[in-house]
């Protein structure tokens, strides 16, 4: 059976998304173009005996690319068979724009006026049976939150023409005016609520105020929530129901061998490294929730149409390292969990900005864990030594950011975004998202996190790290300036990374000590669930080459305190 592709094509935020959710429900397949980390969603549609494919292309104004994801969407144009033009009704002579480009295409094209019932909300009053006479094409009004029109576009699908509407491409914004003037009548209305609201949030300085109160907001509402799922439902089913299962199976007749790799080496399930303890536990107990938290937020800025203003809010001052406004996301969730922080550089656009953010994200700031047991111990020497420690982190990550922008190739790109009015996000397209992205989450990074145990747990059982140990410590120990006993946890800390930093609690070290092994061990390599994170997201050769860059600035930044705080 022949299947044919439909590409749904429109501006940013003009609710392809929603669409494309109508028109395939959660059947989807998520995947980056050839060549590309650009991600697009595929589903299928049958109609009767004809099944289509549908392709969710990321949003473009013009063919004049400003950015790579406008050239995929092209690419991805020029493939389909079927265009369907997805127009923010409230925004009609802005999107004419890329219509009449559409049409030029000469492919068969339908065009669906989003977002009809907020036309009503503005006073504005569009004939679309006129519109549909003048382009000579089907024109659907469509309301994706609510499903209105989605039964009728199904139906049309198969009246999909090629267009007849001729212009010369100089006279296009002059032929957009006609027809707008032809088609559309404006009443005046009175601002609302959500209107006054939009006002604030974009104004610059109480802007800046309710951005920050989000992004707190925000960034506790994940740690709080990922740790009550944490500590009150996923352990103790964990800890009642899953390890008593485990027990049992490892007092039968196993072969030793296999048994160290299937439950680990003891019975610490976040010290053993064994495939169905450890390998179990990280995903689905430790990263899981905090995922399925993040999701929901990003979910519900991203419905609600605030993304588009705090990354328009943002986006001066992360400019200058070389990023946009949509990287604060990322940001602001690597204090909580460095996890999804980096499953989170995915809504940025270019590989340049996903390295610069993801190093912003590893260097800035400890994770929650260890941020509570620097807090714990550090205290003991004074709140100084708490606050020198955070700042210097803080620092580093700036610097090693402005530094990063100034070498990589290729600039930062601007920020051209449109910013929708404010919805409420609709029930069943946010859980339909939030499944898609739990699910990418359960299938792509989850086996990369137990293999991630499973070789760890191998180098162990061979020997190798506590050769590794054995050989590098005195060395290591002298350039550092600490005890020779210490080395197994610096060399080994990343193996058990969020209580790394407890580890050094029966060590008795110094001030000085104790500041150096602290910057040490949150910045030189990150966790195991991070790491692998990390290779999903970028790919194994830039992944390699962020984590050797953060061991070169721990040891410098760390050879350079013991200098300096030996003099002091």
């Amino acid at each position: 059976m022949e299947v044919k592709k439909i590409v749904l094509a429109g501006n940013p935020n003009s609710g392809k998304s929603a669409i494309f959710s109508r028109l395939t429900g959660i059947d989807v397949i998520s995947s980056n173009y050839p060549g590309t980390t650009i991600e697009i969603m595929r589903g299928m549609l049958k109609i009767k005996d004809k099944k289509y494919e549908i392709i969710d292309s990321p949003g473009i104004y013009s063919f004049n690319f400003t950015n790579i994801a406008e050239e995929i969407t092209a690419k991805t144009i020029d493939e389909a068979d079927i265009l369907i033009n997805v127009v923010d009704s409230t925004n009609l002579e802005r999107c004419l724009n890329l219509t009449l480009q559409l049409i030029k295409k000469q492919k068969q094209l339908i065009l669906i006026l989003n977002f009809w019932d907020e036309t009503k909300h503005k006073g504005i009053e569009i004939d679309y049976k006129k519109l549909q006479e003048i382009l000579g094409i089907p024109v659907i009004p469509v309301c994706a939150i609510t499903g209105e029109g989605i039964k009728e576009l199904v139906e049309r699908i198969q009246d999909a023409r090629i267009s007849k509407f001729d212009f010369y491409d100089e006279k296009k914004w002059e032929k957009i005016g006609e027809i707008v003037e032809n088609i559309q009548k404006v009443h005046h209305k009175h601002h609302t609520l959500l209107e006054r609201i939009d006002e604030l949030t974009i104004n610059t300085v109480p802007g800046i105020f309710i951005a920050i109160f989000i992004l707190i907001l925000s960034f506790f509402l994940i740690r709080i929530t990922g740790e009550s799922l944490i500590n009150n439902f996923l352990d103790p089913i964990f800890n009642n129901f899953y390890m008593p299962f485990v027990n049992n199976l490892n007092n039968t007749n196993i072969p030793e061998f296999f048994k160290k790799i299937l439950f680990g080496t003891n019975n610490e399930v976040m010290e053993s490294f064994g495939i169905i303890t450890t390998g179990i536990y990280i995903p689905f107990v430790i990263v899981l929730p905090y995922i399925f938290v993040f999701y929901v937020v990003l979910s519900f800025l991203e419905d609600s149409g605030y993304l588009p203003r705090l990354s328009v809010l943002l986006d001066g001052i992360l400019h200058r390292f070389g990023i946009h406004g949509y990287s604060s996301i990322p940001i602001l969730l690597g204090l909580g969990c460095k996890v999804p922080a980096l499953f989170s550089i995915r809504i940025l656009e270019s590989e340049r900005e996903k390295i610069i953010t993801t190093i912003l994200v590893l260097l800035s700031a400890p994770c929650m864990p260890q941020t509570a047991m620097i807090l714990a111990l550090g205290i003991t020497y004074g709140i100084k030594v708490v606050v020198f420690i955070f700042v210097l982190l803080l620092v580093i990550s700036i610097t090693t950011s402005f530094l990063l922008n100034k070498f990589l190739k290729g600039e930062a790109q601007e920020l051209f975004l449109e910013i929708p009015p404010y919805r409420f996000p609709a029930f069943n397209i946010f859980i339909k998202k939030l499944w898609i992205r739990i699910k990418n989450f359960l299938f792509e990074a989850v086996p990369l996190i137990i293999f991630g145990v499973f070789l760890i747990n191998i180098l162990d059982i061979t020997g190798f790290l506590n050769f590794l140990t054995f050989i590098l410590g005195k060395q290591f120990a002298f350039i550092l300036g600490m005890p020779p006993e210490i080395t197994s946890v610096m060399l080994l800390g990343f193996l058990k990374k969020d209580v790394s930093i407890s580890m050094l609690a029966p060590f008795a070290l110094n001030a000085k000590q104790f500041i150096i092994a602290s910057v040490f061990l949150v910045i030189y390599l990150p966790c195991t669930a991070s790491f692998f994170t990390l290779i999903k997201e970028l790919g194994l050769k830039i992944a390699f080459k962020i984590i050797l860059l953060n061991l070169i600035i721990a040891f410098m930044v760390a050879v350079i305190l013991n200098i300096i705080l030996q003099i002091i």
